[in-house]
């Protein structure tokens, strides 16, 4: 995979959140553990890194290579808080923006987050997600499909697919914990650790990542409702194009006192092609 150079003449020091040892193995739960149960175990450390402008060099992300893109994308949606008209209008609108990007012949968008830590506290939204992480692994990607389309899944499993997301903000321009992004092709093998996710009737599986030096970030400042981040997930296609990338929030020291607190959606996606 080709690595974007450093063409990018900003950015900003900011911190990172790693998973600091890959034993023992972490667990995340999804609701409200047992007393006595920590929400999420494993030990994690934050390291500085450069997290580079990537408006600087967004005609030259490619989701094959880096895999994440940016890309203008204006909705109809006027409540992103409303689920309902997120599912009618934005979930189609979703389907068509991934098939324009991937030509993809199928997408089936399943579901969102919104985060706002304002709500998240009053149990109404998420929270942002401070640490690097990947939302599904080389196992509990091929299970979704089986899990949101069983009637289908042989046959679609016979076949390249893909798991994409998609991030935007609800409001802009967003300047309180902006998304990071890694360039897919600085991550080694030995980086990315299998972490379970624990909901209440099954157990599925994300990937958490170890810090390397070598590890590009990018970011994308004052990010407007019109903008999207496509972030590649999984990929079955496995010839040395990208499968999957890293991401997570992060604090921009440059982000001004009077910020507007974080709102953004976060949409996932399967995605098919025919061949």
């Amino acid at each position: 995979m080709e690595t974007i150079q450093a063409k990018s003449t900003s950015y900003v020091e900011a911190s990172l959140n790693y998973l600091a040892s890959a034993v023992p193995r972490p667990v995340n739960y999804a609701y409200e553990p047992p007393p006595g149960v920590p929400k999420r175990s494993g030990t994690y450390a934050a390291y500085k890194v450069m997290i580079h402008n990537g408006r600087e060099i967004a005609a030259d992300l490619s989701l094959d290579r880096q895999g994440f893109i940016l890309t203008r994308h204006e909705t109809a949606v006027r409540d992103f808080y409303d689920p309902d008209e997120v599912r009618a209008i934005y979930y189609p609108e979703l389907e068509k923006l991934l098939k324009s990007v991937t030509g993809a012949s199928r997408v089936a968008v399943f579901d969102h987050v919104v985060r706002n830590p304002v709500l998240a506290d009053q149990q109404r939204a998420g929270k942002p997600i401070r640490f690097v992480h990947n939302d599904y692994t080389f196992m509990s990607a091929p299970r979704r499909v089986r899990t949101h389309l069983p009637d289908e899944a042989d046959e679609l499993l016979k076949h390249r697919f893909a798991e994409f997301n998609v991030w935007r903000p609800i409001r802009g321009p967003l300047q309180d914990t902006p998304l990071a992004v890694c360039d897919a092709s600085t991550i080694a093998p030995q980086d990315v650790v299998v972490s379970d996710l624990v909901y209440p009737d099954w157990t599925g599986e994300t990937w958490a990542f170890l810090y390397n030096p070598n590890h590009r970030w990018f970011y994308f400042p004052n990010l407007e409702r019109n903008e999207a981040i496509v972030l590649k997930c999984y990929d079955s296609k496995d010839d040395g194009r990208a499968r999957f990338t890293a991401h997570g929030a992060f604090d921009d020291p440059t982000t001004p006192p009077d910020r507007i607190p974080r709102e953004s959606i976060e949409s996932r996606a399967l995605v098919f092609w025919a061949d």
